[in-house]
């Protein structure tokens, strides 16, 4: 039933990477605010709206290029654009000469936190919100958090909640807003103002925009999720704004950079400058490129990593994408398969023509698909297209570490010679005895090999390969459709929703 109601937002942003779609989001609320404004609803000028953002926008921009080029980095132009929108909707919209500098200020500090509140090349703090805490010493003015209202509420939830589907991260920011209720009620209980602290919490606070824009930047949140909860707790319970020790009181802002200190200290903190190794085709459309890393890298097969590509006439999908990393740990490149189209992005065109001397950026280690702890469970993978590539991680560390496990290897591809790694599994066959079962969907498939079968995965077909699929884990990497449809075909054989793990790619487009 849940998949149903939720398909039609997956169907609707599936083909939107997630910075284009947040991109979009916050365009959306700078426009609503501006003809809200006009229409005399708003608190601010309309005028003032538009030029305050202007000014952010630009100046983010111009000054993140400036220092990409004083620090011989790639400029990400995208993630400049997405800061100065954020800081537009937070802080007060006053083009004076005073309120100038402050918007100059905001601007500098947020693009310079990247470049100078960094380690080993992996800024620790929220742009935005180190900006405004540190121009409170400056310019001496603060965010007013003004997207934080009633009259903005609607637009902030519809779009957010487009934002965190988009993400997967749900359960964070769904923990983040129950924290900050908890507190606010637990708080508010011998003021006796109840009732009125949790209006003003749900109409008049940053706790939505917050929550489903800055608690879920990528760069400066956990990446995977016990981690992630505690890290919407922790922001969360601060966030309140009865929260105080002593005579000082919380901040939104101080909030999320306390929280970006947790995140930092239990997160990933490598950032690579990858150069490539060699291409080469591993099935029909679809090649795998191999790397050499600057530094070690340290993983578990399955994890994924965001890659930066910097490179002209870029389209409405951005510079970067998250890749699952197709090598094992064992091995000494760092890989990944990637699947082209006749028309494919800029970036995937640009990625066809890299070579040794491409700067290319890899950062945001990320992902729970990984094989449990338990040696003894066990496991069914299936796969379609290059969704083959966690489970080629997970195999080839398998072999190399003489792992053995009982696995079943479902793998559906258009017609064989589209099936990537079969050397890989083959061997995987006889030297771990893993059972691999190759699914082929085009019309004209046909094959003498016994584990190949011409149709597509369906009920029938697991319940004839995995007769004991109830017994087992079950791990799926596709396209959205197809992780979708099989999640309902397995709650339809009676696989239990907590066997089941997805693979999930923010902004796979």
């Amino acid at each position: 039933m849940w998949l149903k109601l939720i398909n039609p937002i997956d169907n609707l942003i599936d083909g939107i990477t997630m910075y284009r779609l947040l991109l979009y989001y916050l365009i959306g609320l700078v426009a609503a605010a501006i003809g809200l404004s006009a229409a005399h609803v708003m608190h601010y000028s309309a005028i003032d709206i538009a030029i305050s953002a202007s000014i952010l926008v630009f100046a983010s921009w111009a000054i993140n290029k400036m220092l990409a080029t004083i620090f011989d980095a790639p400029v990400n132009p995208e993630s400049s654009i997405l800061t100065g929108l954020i800081l537009a909707l937070i802080v007060p919209p006053s083009p004076t000469s005073y309120g100038l500098l402050f918007l100059l200020a905001a601007s500098g500090l947020s693009m310079a936190s990247k470049y100078i509140l960094a380690i080993r090349h992996k800024h620790i703090f929220n742009p935005a919100a180190i900006a405004v805490v540190l121009t409170a010493f400056g310019p001496r003015q603060n965010a007013s958090w003004w997207i934080g209202t009633g009259v903005m509420l609607p637009f902030v939830i519809v779009g957010g909640i487009l934002i965190v589907r988009k993400t997967r991260r749900e359960a964070m920011v769904s923990t983040f807003i129950l924290a900050t209720t908890i507190t606010t009620l637990a708080l508010s209980i011998s003021g006796g103002n109840i009732g009125a602290n949790l209006k003003n919490m749900i109409l008049s606070s940053a706790v939505f925009f917050l929550g489903f824009v800055m608690l879920t930047e990528p760069y400066t949140s956990p990446t995977t999720r016990t981690k992630q909860l505690i890290y919407a707790v922790i922001v969360g319970v601060i966030m309140a704004p009865q929260f105080h020790i002593g005579s000082y009181y919380s901040t939104p802002e101080v909030a999320l950079i306390i929280g970006n200190v947790y995140a930092y200290l239990v997160g990933n903190k490598t950032k690579l400058f990858p150069t490539l190794f060699r291409k080469y085709k591993i099935a029909g459309d679809s090649a795998e490129f191999a790397f050499i890393t600057d530094k070690p890298l340290k993983y578990k097969p399955g994890q994924y990593m965001e890659f930066t590509l910097p490179h002209d006439d870029v389209d409405s999908r951005g510079v970067r994408r998250y890749f699952t990393l197709s090598s094992s740990p064992t091995e000494e490149q760092l890989k990944i398969g990637v699947k082209f189209y006749d028309q494919g992005s800029t970036f995937k065109s640009a990625l066809l023509d890299i070579n040794q001397n491409t700067k290319i950026v890899a950062a945001q280690l990320a992902g729970d698909f990984v094989m449990p702890d338990d040696p003894t469970a066990k496991l069914v993978f299936i796969a379609g297209g290059i969704g083959i590539t966690p489970f080629r991680s997970m195999i080839k560390y398998l072999i190399d570490t003489n792992d053995r496990r009982d696995i079943v290897l479902v793998y559906s591809a258009k017609n064989e010679e589209d099936i990537a790694y079969k050397d890989l599994f083959e061997e995987a066959k006889r030297v771990l005895k893993l059972n691999v079962v190759y699914m082929v969907t085009g019309q004209h498939a046909f094959s003498n090999s016994s584990n190949v079968h011409k149709g597509r995965i369906t009920k029938r077909t697991i319940q004839q390969i995995v007769p004991d699929i109830h017994e087992r884990l079950v791990y799926i990497s596709g396209t959205h459709e197809m992780v979708e449809t099989l999640q309902e075909t397995l709650h339809d054989i009676g696989v239990s929703h907590g066997n089941i793990k997805i693979d999930f790619f923010p902004g796979y487009a």
